[in-house]
Formats: structure tokens, C-alpha cells, sequence
């Protein structure tokens, strides 16, 4: 059994805390959920991709997956994602999309994978980032 993803909207930290905490993503923007797919080894490398900036400096970036709840106990935990990566995602075209997605699957984390697949996830995550806008940011809610 994998790790479990869901992915949402919320308008601050303190709101996506309070969601998560409350037990649920029942989130009024939206959810979205996916086994297997790893921010920590998705999502710097596709935001790299969509917007040309080094892989380093988008992780370098105080909101690129930084813990938002206690990361000592084990679990669940809430991470917050880039408001690059959301306007990115937001402002991709599918084309774009799927380019990102098979250029994921040529590093050492995505290799073997499909990128059609990870194209359909990224699609679904830029829906939730155009819903989002501008007033919204996107968090990651982890759990075993």
C-alpha cells in the first residue's frame, strides 16, 4: 500500500491547516487525490519545466514543499506547494502538459512511468489551479 496525496485549494496556511486538521479535505475549492504522486519528486521538476527555471531555485522557493503541521509525529502532514507552480500549472496548454509529463519520466524519479498518466494528473491539478486563481494557494495533504 503507497502513500496518499490529495491535493487542494485553500485561501492561507491557516486555512489549509484548519481543513486538514479537521479531518478531511472537504474542502469547498476542491480535491484532488492521487496515490503515488510524490510532490517532493514530482513537483520541482515539473515546475522547472513549465517555467524554465532551474530546479534548484524552484526549490529554493520558502513555500516548495515546506511542512506546514508538526513534521515530528508520523502523519498525516500538509505541505504547501509554489504560486508559481499554480500559475504555471493554471496557464499550461494541454500540449505544454504533456510535454512536462514526459520530460518527468525521463529523470530518475519518473523513468518506466507513463507519461499519459502523469499528463491526466497534471491536467486535473492545473483545473484545480485555475479554480484556484489568483486569491487561492494549493497544499499537498500527505498521509501512509
Amino acid at each position: 500500500m503507497g502513500n496518499i496525496y490529495d491535493y487542494y485549494a485553500a485561501t492561507d496556511d491557516g486555512q489549509a491547516l484548519a481543513l486538514f486538521e479537521d479531518g478531511g479535505m472537504d474542502d469547498p475549492f476542491g480535491t484532488l487525490g492521487l496515490k503515488g504522486a510524490d510532490p517532493f519528486l514530482l513537483l520541482g521538476t515539473v515546475e522547472a519545466e513549465l517555467t524554465g527555471v532551474p530546479e534548484a531555485q524552484v526549490e529554493a522557493d520558502p513555500r516548495f514543499c515546506r511542512m506546514l503541521n508538526d513534521p515530528s509525529h508520523e502523519g498525516p502532514w500538509l505541505i504547501s506547494l509554489t504560486d508559481t507552480l499554480r500559475d504555471a500549472l493554471a496557464a499550461a496548454t494541454p500540449e505544454r502538459v504533456l510535454e512536462t509529463a514526459t520530460a518527468w519520466t525521463r529523470t530518475e524519479d519518473g523513468g518506466g512511468q507513463d507519461p499519459g498518466l502523469l499528463a491526466d494528473f497534471l491536467e486535473r491539478l492545473g483545473g484545480l489551479a485555475r479554480d484556484a486563481g489568483r486569491r487561492r494557494r494549493l497544499y499537498c495533504g500527505m498521509s501512509l
